[in-house]
This record gives C-alpha cells, sequence and structure tokens, in this order.
C-alpha cells in the first residue's frame, strides 16, 4: 500500500483535502515552537521580567489562564461547532485571533510584563482553539482504521512548518547578532515572521478543508449557547457509556502535563540550566522538531499496526526516560540525547493520543468529543508547567528537580492508559451513532 494511499480515507475525501487540513498543523506549529518554546519563552524570562527570581512562574501562570479558559470554554464551543457545522467558519476566526495577537508581541519589550502576559494568554488562547477545531476534522477524512496514519500525516507534516518558521527566525537573529543588534530589537521581528507563515499557511486550509457536517435543525431554532450547553449537558449525563473515552482523558491530563512541560519549558531549561546561548537553543529546537517530525510520521503508520494504546504506552516509557536524562545532563551533549528522544516522543504521543479520541468519537459529535479532549489536554497544560514552576521557586530555582519530578507525571499517563479497551471504546461510539440515528 502506497504511503499516501485513498484508501485511508473515507469515501468522497480527496487527497487536497488531507493537505489542506495537514496544512493548518503546518501553519500553527511556528507558534508554538518560536513563541513558546524557543525564542519568546527565554526572552519573557530573560529579557522581558530581566531575569527575576519569579520570572518562570509568571511565564508558566500566563499560559495556565490561558489553558484555564480554553479548558472552561472549549467543550461547548465544541458541542455548537457540531450542532451549527460551523467548524470551518470558527477555525477561520480563531486562526486570525491568534495572527493578530502573535504580531503585537513584537510590541513587547524589557519591563513590559503585563503587556507580555496579556498577549500570551491571548493568542495561546486562541492557538489551543483552533488546534482542537482542526483535530475534530480528522474522522471525516480518515477511516477508523487509518486515523493514527492519517493524523500522523498531520503531526509530522507540522512540524515542518515549526522548522520553516524557526529557520527563517535563527537566520535572522544570527545577521542581527552578528551586527551587534540586541534581543530587545530582534525578537520581535521573530514574531512578526512567525505571524506572517501562521496566517499564509492557515489561507491554504480555508481554501482546501471542506465542511462536510450537516447543521442539526432543532439547534438552528435555539441559540447557539443553549443548544451547546443542553448538548453538552447530555454528553456527560452519556459518561457511562464511553468509559473508555473517559480513561483516556484522565491518561492524557497526566501524560499531556508533561509533554506541555517539554514545550514550554525546554529552551529555558537548556539555556538557565545547561548554558545554551540563544542560537544554539534555536538550533537544538529546529533539530527536536524534525526528530518530531519523523517520529509522527513513522509512528503514525506503526499505531495502526501495533495498535493506538501500545503504541502510546511506547512513547510514554521513552518520555520518562527522557527527563531522567536531561536531570543527570552536566554537559551539552548529554542533554542533546535528552532532545532527541523527547523529540521522537513529542509527535508520536500527541498524534497516538489525537487518533484514539477519534476512535473513541460518535460521528455525530466528533467536534464536541475533540472539545473534551482539549478540555483535558488544557488541564494537562496548567498542571504540567505550573507544577514545574512551583517546584523551581520552592526549591530556589532548582529545575533539576523539576524536570525529575516531571517523570512522575508520565508514570502516572501509564498507569491510567492500562484500563482503556479499544475494542469496548469503538463499540460504545458506533452504539451512540445508532441511536441518534435512530431518534
Amino acid at each position: 500500500m502506497a504511503l499516501f494511499s485513498q484508501d485511508n480515507l473515507n469515501p468522497g475525501v480527496r487527497k487536497r483535502e488531507v493537505f489542506g487540513w495537514a496544512m493548518y498543523d503546518f501553519a500553527n506549529s511556528g507558534y508554538t515552537t518560536v513563541v513558546i518554546t524557543a525564542v519568546f519563552a527565554a526572552y519573557f524570562v530573560g529579557g522581558v521580567a530581566q531575569g527575576a527570581a519569579w520570572a518562570t512562574l509568571a511565564w508558566t501562570a500566563a499560559l495556565s489562564v490561558s489553558h484555564a479558559i480554553v479548558m472552561l470554554t472549549m467543550p461547548s464551543l465544541g458541542a455548537y461547532a457540531d450542532l451549527r457545522a460551523a467548524k470551518k467558519r470558527m477555525l477561520v476566526w480563531v486562526t486570525a485571533g491568534c495572527v493578530v495577537a502573535t504580531a503585537a508581541l513584537a510590541l513587547v519589550g524589557p519591563g513590559s510584563v503585563a503587556l507580555a502576559v496579556v498577549l500570551i494568554v491571548v493568542s495561546n488562547t486562541f492557538y489551543a482553539w483552533g488546534e482542537s477545531i482542526t483535530a475534530a476534522f480528522l474522522p471525516e477524512l480518515a477511516r477508523t482504521s487509518a486515523l493514527g496514519r492519517v493524523s500522523g500525516w498531520g503531526w509530522s507534516f507540522g512540524y515542518f512548518g515549526g522548522m520553516l518558521a524557526l529557520g527563517l527566525c535563527l537566520a535572522y537573529v544570527m545577521w542581527a547578532q552578528g551586527r551587534g543588534v540586541p534581543a530587545a530589537q530582534f525578537v520581535p521581528v521573530t514574531m512578526l515572521i512567525t505571524a506572517a507563515i501562521y496566517g499564509a499557511a492557515a489561507l491554504v486550509t480555508f481554501a482546501l478543508l471542506t465542511e462536510r457536517a450537516k447543521p442539526n435543525p432543532a439547534a438552528l431554532r435555539q441559540s447557539g449557547i443553549k443548544a451547546s450547553l443542553a448538548q453538552l449537558q447530555h454528553t456527560f449525563r452519556q459518561a457511562r457509556q464511553f468509559t473508555d473515552f473517559m480513561w483516556l482523558m484522565a491518561c492524557a491530563v497526566a501524560y499531556q502535563a508533561g509533554v506541555a512541560v517539554a514545550i514550554s519549558l525546554a529552551a529555558i531549561y537548556a539555556e538557565q540550566v545547561i548554558g545554551f546561548a540563544q542560537q544554539e537553543t534555536m538550533v537544538l529546537i529546529f533539530v527536536l522538531n524534525l526528530a518530531a517530525a519523523a517520529g509522527a510520521f513513522a509512528w503514525g503508520y506503526l499505531q495502526d499496526i501495533i495498535g493506538h494504546k501500545l503504541a502510546l504506552a511506547l512513547t510514554l516509557l521513552a518520555w520518562i526516560a527522557t527527563c531522567v536524562i536531561a536531570a543527570m545532563a552536566m554537559s551539552k551533549g548529554d542533554f542533546w540525547y535528552a532532545a532527541v528522544i523527547a523529540g521522537l516522543c513529542m509527535g508520536s504521543s500527541q498524534s497516538a493520543g489525537r487518533a484514539m479520541a477519534g476512535t473513541f468519537a460518535p460521528q455525530r459529535q466528533v467536534a464536541e468529543f475533540y472539545g473534551l479532549w482539549t478540555f483535558a489536554t488544557r488541564l494537562a497544560s496548567i498542571v504540567g508547567p505550573l507544577s514545574y514552576g512551583l517546584i523551581t521557586w520552592m526549591t530556589d530555582g532548582n529545575q533539576r528537580i523539576a524536570i525529575l519530578s516531571t517523570s512522575v507525571l508520565f508514570v502516572m499517563g501509564l498507569l491510567l492508559l492500562l484500563p482503556v479497551n479499544m475494542q469496548r471504546g469503538r463499540q460504545a461510539a458506533e452504539r451512540a451513532d445508532r441511536e441518534a440515528a435512530r431518534s
């Protein structure tokens, strides 16, 4: 079977649509790579907050506020998108919001802590909304048996978008540093580069991706918020039917908390603990993205062969090893080992989780279930970085203890994955679809 075989797609779905969908992963990866991971995170701590003892905690708190907003709003927004068949329309608006807020980060300079915090909260909220909405298209595009590999296509392709944005930013930073330009002047330019790539690449998604869902006639006679909340309450009442999806969400809260630490604090750890210079950190993150792209692509095929559950479990074991190696690393060379393993795990673990959520989602409630999935991942994004920040603060800046403690989150994820039964979870989704069709 060809790598990109039409057999992986649902009837009527064209490959160009899948390309358009994957282009959104390509578009938004630059935001997480440049803003959250490689450039702005370290600049916020060392430049904006000027190395204050509370700087890391302030950064993680800002991210946590945005994740809390998404956690509380996305399930209802997902239900609204399902009932109104409005996924694509909503995706356009949240993308515009993230692009504008990212560009506005160019206004942040040394001492502008309040402005930086507000813009990070706004941009990261819009980013997370977009990430959840685009994930809800996956079950419409891919056959159930191919959710893993199609999800892997998107994740792996997305990392190339991150590498493009980071590569252009790195080239500019090296040029600027060679001319003695300070970070307060070159970091704002990287924010504009990132915003431009995000907006331009997303236009391909809007041009090629089709909204296949049909609006619910009953919902159109109600206010959007009222219909969405009613549908969401109904889903929670049905929770006993979706036992395996609930176990998966609990697992995601644990392991995604650890992944969130890697995404939001890797650059800070590399520079403040290991001693990387800013351009070295950017090269490190570039290689990490390359490894993540390879991991997501290859693992997408492997998980469809060995099963999503086993594939995810193997990545969690590798994440545990990553945390231990990073905590013990005494040189830049040692830390490179942890970074490469983290890269391979990052794409594969996130791709596997997204595919499992799609497997357990009834077809008529896809966006809603991905809204619940986003609830779990955003809660994780609060728990992970904020606990890291608190541990660092309570131990007088000992980030080695904080990164070692992160391994506990992956152990918890592994334990919570054990009760998940893939066949039972899929049967529950199919049963819900049959009941909905009869009503």
